[in-house]
């Protein structure tokens, strides 16, 4: 799986492919599984792509400050952008690592 569209298209799957954590978390957050995200999410705390996740995820539940206590860690200001729109730049970029 090289682009974001193919990784959209992974989301009419049941179960998720083989896919690195950090898309792996995006994949089941598009799925409605948020909790299965944030999970991933925990597991590198302290690591800037993952707290970027994690304040992500926070927005999505909206908890702001828990959110905005993540964007810090990861470095970043809290974007101005839709949540889906967040999410695809996310997964646009968790796809560039994983090359």
């Amino acid at each position: 799986m090289k682009t974001i569209t193919d990784f959209k298209d992974s989301l009419v799957l049941t179960e998720p492919p083989s896919l690195p954590p950090l898309l792996l978390a995006l994949w089941h957050d598009a799925k409605g599984n948020w909790n299965a995200a944030h999970e991933i999410a925990q597991t590198q705390e302290g690591t800037a792509a993952y707290d970027r996740l994690h304040a992500y995820l926070h927005r999505k539940e909206g908890d702001s400050f828990n959110a905005d206590y993540w964007y810090r860690h990861a470095h970043v200001e809290r974007p101005v952008v839709s949540l889906p729109e967040e999410w695809e730049l996310l997964a646009e970029a968790f796809l560039m690592l994983w090359v």
